[in-house]
């Protein structure tokens, strides 16, 4: 078993922790907010919204290619991250709602066993034995774990999300399907409007070098190829992906970007179907055709999509059980009026 080790960051990482750090305490965790809460996001989105630009910019995106191949939910390695603390707080939600149809293509990693959670996921629950603190080293250490499982299965795509994502796997397929998996994709959503800019340290000296590359934020989910994962193996596989991610004191999202971009010369494809909680939920429309949700928190507001179901707001802080009718009104537990 991999132990990540101790370092110190480099001035890069704090661009890099907006994603996996910054906003873990504050906006992770969703609210109970009384229904009709009006939201005020104020300076906060006024000044995400800059960073959001990345989108919709004409830089490096890509318009995808016609339909290239059929695929099927068994084409898909789904890697779920997670951590002990939340296996009741949001993994639970996830297991009630989209996984619950998706359990044969979804792997939880974690950092601790669970005897309930094993009985009802069998060896689909990874107990990476990481450490359970959220740093750098911890998170390339479960990276790293979900790449070799997804390497060791003939999946043809590689799909990452955190456990507080909602995944609509049919569009999913429906996204993938018009990417060949043995060409090079990396594709997901951005966090900055510009890309990162880290310190790479050279083997085998102590020349350091500036690098720049884009990378899709772990927080909205991500993809890649089977063609471009099993190119990333020098740098990725068998525990080489925390040596990586020590090689510019990066987490785990910025260095899967290090890796496409700097090192194999391929380019993130955006996608403004990925969503993290770093955005204004409360905008995204025709929630059918996206790939991920997420919620959380914004200066003590609620921060979720606004979606039309069958549980209010207090009942359903988060909205992912209104949206997961939405899609699956056959569901048993949605109430009866929302079935076909």
């Amino acid at each position: 078993m991999w132990k990540p080790g101790s370092s110190s960051g480099a001035a890069a990482a704090l661009a890099c922790l907006l994603v996996t750090v910054t906003l873990v305490f504050g906006v992770g965790r969703p609210r109970r907010a009384e229904p009709g809460e009006a939201p005020d996001f104020s300076a906060y989105f006024r000044r995400l919204t800059r960073e959001r630009r990345a989108v919709s910019g004409p830089a490096r995106s890509s318009a995808p290619p016609r339909p290239t191949e059929r695929l099927a939910p068994a084409d898909l390695f789904l890697a779920v991250k997670t951590t002990g603390r939340y296996h009741r707080q949001r993994l639970e939600l996830l297991l009630e709602t989209w996984i619950s149809r998706n359990l044969q293509q979804t792997y939880v990693f974690t950092d601790g066993e669970d005897k309930e959670l094993r009985k009802r996921m069998g060896a689909h629950l990874i107990n990476t034995n990481c450490s359970a603190t959220h740093n750098r080293q911890a998170l390339s250490c479960k990276m790293a774990l979900e790449y070799d499982a997804f390497i060791n299965t003939g999946k043809k795509w590689f799909c990452h999300v955190d456990d507080d994502n909602y995944l609509n796997v049919d569009a999913l397929l429906r996204l993938l399907s018009q990417y060949g998996s043995t060409q090079d994709v990396y594709i997901g959503r951005p966090s900055l409007e510009r890309p990162i800019e880290a310190t790479e340290m050279l083997s085998a000296s102590t020349e350091m070098k500036k690098v720049r590359f884009w990378f899709a934020t772990g927080g909205a989910g991500f993809c890649l190829s089977r063609g471009l994962a099993l190119k990333m193996k020098p740098w990725a596989s068998d525990g080489a992906f925390m040596a990586t991610a020590e090689r510019i004191r990066l987490p785990d999202d910025c260095t899967v970007g290090y890796i496409v971009e700097a090192l194999l010369g391929a380019s993130l494809i955006r996608s403004a179907l990925f969503h993290s909680h770093l955005e204004n939920l409360g905008l995204v429309s025709d929630i059918n055709s996206q790939v991920t949700l997420s919620y959380g928190t914004v200066e003590n507001t609620r921060n979720t999509v606004n979606v039309k179901g069958p549980f209010s707001v207090k009942e359903d802080p988060t909205r992912f059980r209104s949206v997961h009718c939405l899609l699956y009104p056959d569901t048993a537990w949605c109430p009866s009026s929302w079935r076909l």
